[in-house]
C-alpha cells in the first residue's frame, strides 16, 4: 500500500505534466486545511486532501473542507492511487467538482462526507 507522501509526489508530478502547479498548503494556526492547492492553466483552482486507501478524514478536516465549499471553492478528497487517476481524468476533461475519488476509481459528491458538520 502506498504512503500519503508517495501519493502527494505522484499527484504533483502528474499535475506538473499538465502545465499546472501542485503546492503544499500550510496555514499556521489553521489545523485541518487540505494537503494541496492545485492551480491549472485557465485559472482552475482545486483544494485537495489526499488519503491512503484506508485513511479517514478527521472532524477538523471535514470542517475546513466544508468552509471552503461554502465559499464556492472546488475541494476534493482523494483516496489512493486509483483515486488520483480518477481525479486526473476529471482534470483532463475539465469537469472537476467537489467530489470524493475512491481508490477503486469511483467518485461521489463530497457533501455526503460533510453532512452533519
Amino acid at each position: 500500500m502506498e504512503r500519503e507522501k508517495q501519493l502527494e509526489k505522484y499527484l504533483r508530478l502528474r499535475i506538473e505534466e499538465r502545465g499546472g502547479v501542485c503546492q503544499k498548503f500550510v496555514s499556521p494556526g489553521q489545523d485541518g486545511v487540505p494537503d494541496r492547492v492545485i492551480v491549472m492553466p485557465g485559472g482552475r483552482v482545486y483544494f485537495v486532501e489526499l488519503k491512503t486507501q484506508t485513511g479517514k478524514l478527521s472532524r477538523i478536516q471535514k470542517y475546513q473542507l466544508k468552509r471552503l465549499c461554502n465559499l464556492h471553492q472546488i475541494c476534493s478528497v482523494i483516496y489512493g492511487k486509483g483515486g488520483v487517476k480518477a481525479f486526473l481524468r476529471d482534470v483532463d476533461d475539465g469537469v472537476v467538482s467537489s467530489w470524493v475519488y475512491d481508490s477503486d476509481g469511483s467518485s461521489w459528491n463530497l457533501q455526503e462526507e460533510l453532512d452533519g458538520i
